[in-house]
């Protein structure tokens, strides 16, 4: 690979423009700092650095420059990287060839292509006419048709599985995918909605009847190998530069309340599609936006899985609010019958789920009854518990004392017991990176290979005082930095990660110095300080070399050899 392509890719490359492109960062200080998506993290514990062009974990140590972000982000190799970035800061890469990897799903994804413009196909022509009837008296524009790439499935039992068995399909892999049955088709006579994976590949349909036939009003496709509905979410791929834009995502039940959304201009938007909302959707709702909106249905359904789905993002660490639709609308029928002005108020409007959830705590309570005024009073000073800020503690609690004629202080009592209580609970599912205690050699040997690639005449130092790390990997970093900088004249830190990368044996080594608390700078006096740490570390481990030889030797000339420059290690000879 060429080097000087790779460094004028990377020196015209923003490391903040494209890792913000994908988590939200938010800029403090010269730094920004985002949710680290390599790792279960619930606050900002990533930051990105434009002035050295590198990205560190504080909790799980990922570490490194634009290149390995996309690499592991984006589940791709040095060279994808490269082509990628290429192209998007206008430096010629046509000379990089991408060898596609073949995947045994590679078929799989094919026939949902396939079907997918059979599918459009059929809805364009005259055999769709009733269908796209359906879909204007639905308000479901052209233009929405063609952004959604909403298709139609014919009334016929065998017309798709026939098409793909001549394109050397088999039966077994048809039924496996979900778009046959035996010789016979999923889907007949319904109006199809595609169900893209998180970069945007069909791996799913959701078809819905237009005609009143009798049928369940959507038949979804099952579970496979590439569609499985807790990895995704419905509208990921076209959402995410959108949530970046408006610093939000709007989180809704199903797919036509996304599509509907849409028709008005927001689009925000994703779908969870009935699921209960899983791991996997909470660290792609954290890749969108740290301010998450719940839209879901009006209904009592509707509200159960809003505190369902806000407790888990809560138990997360993340911050939500709530779009509170009247009984019983959804998005998609609040819209047409209220239009975009009043949705978007009510988006606006948006209340915090703690408050949210304590109204509805509210709602079935009969306080003529002393028993259930309590129990309320608990559940309330409970949910209150989970509340990080200090200020909105205090006017729940000052509320609840005025409300209920209690002492302030009886209630703030019994919520700082509730409060110790919580705190006592084991966080679930969260990996910290925990570094090990360095000693004083470490920590003096990575400050000095820290000096090397801040300071470029602390490796002429190194050469002249011939100083030599007894460690082996950090002998073959510091080799590396000095062989690098008699190259290119310079350290420049991302290109130099990149020169490494594949060098697994100094990799890790390097991640903990950027990402350690080190000092950028030093003097001469100060540097020799820490030469004299590595010193007299080198002379102690000799001594102990030599004692364990000494003891091993029986011929007594060579003992007091060795015993001779044992003491020259100690006197400083």
């Amino acid at each position: 690979m060429n080097n000087e392509l790779t460094s004028i890719i990377r020196s015209k490359t923003d490391i903040v423009d494209i890792i913000g492109e994908r988590i939200p960062l938010v800029a403090r200080g010269k730094n920004f700092f985002g949710v680290c998506p390599f790792h279960d993290d619930s606050s900002p514990s990533m930051c990105v650095s434009r002035e050295k062009q590198i990205y560190t974990c504080f909790s799980c140590h990922a570490t490194g420059n634009v290149y390995t972000f996309l690499m592991n982000y984006e589940h791709i190799d040095f060279k994808e990287a490269l082509h990628y970035l290429g192209e998007k800061v206008g430096v010629d890469v046509s000379n990089i060839s991408i060898r596609k990897k073949s995947t045994k799903f590679d078929k799989f994804y094919d026939a949902y292509n396939f079907s997918l413009k059979y599918f459009q196909n059929n809805l364009s022509s005259k055999v769709g006419k009733d269908a796209r009837s359906y879909l204007s008296s639905r308000n479901i524009t052209d233009a929405v048709i063609k952004e959604f790439e909403i298709g139609l499935s014919l009334d016929s039992s065998d017309d798709l599985t026939k098409l793909l068995l001549n394109k050397n399909y088999d039966l077994k892999t048809l039924n496996s995918i979900g778009l046959s049955s035996d010789n016979r088709d999923i889907y007949n006579d319904r109006i199809m909605f595609p169900l893209y994976d998180i970069s945007g590949k069909p791996v799913g349909f959701s078809g819905r009847i237009y005609r009143d036939n009798g049928q369940n009003k959507y038949l979804n496709t099952k579970e496979t190998e590439i569609f499985k509905k807790g990895q995704l979410l419905y509208h990921y791929h076209i959402a995410r530069e959108e949530c970046r834009l408006k610093k939000s995502v709007i989180v809704m039940e199903g797919f036509m309340d996304v599509i509907r959304a849409s028709t008005v201009g927001i689009k925000n938007t994703v779908a969870i599609m009935g699921t209960a909302l899983t791991n996997e959707q909470v660290n792609l709702l954290k890749r969108l936006s740290n301010n998450i909106i719940l839209c879901l249905d009006g209904d009592d359904p509707g509200v159960r899985a809003t505190i369902s789905i806000g407790d888990h993002l809560l138990d997360k660490g993340i911050e939500v609010k709530v779009a509170v639709l009247p009984n019983p609308d959804d998005p998609d029928s609040f819209i047409l019958k209220n239009g975009k002005e009043r949705f978007g108020n009510l988006i606006d409007s948006a209340i915090n789920f703690n408050d949210f959830k304590l109204n509805k705590l509210k709602e079935k309570v009969d306080f003529r009854s002393d028993e259930e005024k309590a129990n309320y009073i608990n559940r309330v000073l409970k949910e209150t518990a989970k509340i990080e800020d200090p200020i909105r503690v205090e006017i729940v609690l000052k509320k609840l004392a005025k409300e209920f004629d209690l002492s302030y202080n009886t209630l703030d009592m019994r919520f700082h017991d509730l409060k110790g209580e919580r705190k006592k609970e084991t966080p679930k599912n969260i990996t910290i990176y925990k570094p090990k205690k360095k000693t004083k050699y470490e920590k003096a040997m990575e400050q000095i290979l820290y000096f090397m690639l801040n300071n470029d005449w602390v490796i002429s130092q190194m050469e002249k005082e011939r100083l030599i790390f007894p460690n082996d990997v950090s002998r073959v970093l510091a080799s590396e930095i000095t062989y690098y900088y008699s190259k290119n004249g310079n350290i420049n830190i991302p290109d130099f990660y990149t020169y490494v990368q594949d060098r697994e044996d100094v990799l890790g080594l390097l991640n903990d110095i950027l990402a350690g608390n080190y000092l950028e700078s030093t003097t001469k006096e100060e540097l020799f300080q820490y030469f004299k740490v590595i010193k007299d570390y080198s002379k102690r481990q000799e001594i102990k070399r030599l004692t364990e030889l000494m003891k091993k030797e029986v011929d007594p000339i060579e003992q007091a050899m060795i015993a001779n420059k044992i003491m020259e290690l100690r006197i400083g000879e």
